[in-house]
């Protein structure tokens, strides 16, 4: 069973998310059994839907129980804080045109680029695991190579 490294935030997000979904079950079921009421269920949308969606929301349940299960707190691990890793804030400049930009470094369960939430699975997640401030590394993206020099790390 592969660990799966995540911040205390994230793991707090995935417990609330399982919450909410065994919540979210007891309202599918009764769904289901308004849905059975009324009558031929070989014709009855509203049954075919209700039972859709309990079958995608048992997966995702089952799925979060797993992920919940691997996950080991960042918080609890003894890490390098001078180095890149699953939890750092990284501010780099990109080489090329001269930017500055600033990226968490993330589990893939918690990645959400649009907050500047990165995947440490994703090309520039990889490329800066491990650096250290000062050091330049290069990320393989769709557009290209990615210069990129680390100028702060912090935890």
């Amino acid at each position: 069973m592969e660990k799966l490294y995540v911040s205390q935030e994230g793991l707090e997000k995935m417990k609330a998310s399982l919450v909410e979904m065994k919540a979210r079950r007891l309202t599918v079921a009764a769904a289901i059994e308004h849905a059975r009421s009324l009558g031929d269920l070989s014709e009855n949308a509203e049954y075919h839907s209700a039972k859709e969606e309990q079958a995608m929301l048992h997966a995702r349940i089952q799925d979060l129980e797993d992920k919940i299960a691997r996950s080991v707190s960042l918080e609890d691990q003894d890490i390098d804080r001078s180095k890149a890793y699953s939890g750092a804030t990284v501010r780099v400049l990109n080489k090329k045109s001269g930017k500055e930009f600033q990226y968490k470094l993330v589990s893939p369960v918690e990645a959400d680029m649009a907050n500047g939430k990165i995947s440490t699975q994703s090309p520039v997640g990889k490329a800066l695991l491990g650096c250290s401030v000062g050091e330049t590394t290069t990320a393989s993206v769709p557009a290209g190579d990615l210069q990129l020099e680390i100028i702060e790390i912090s935890y």
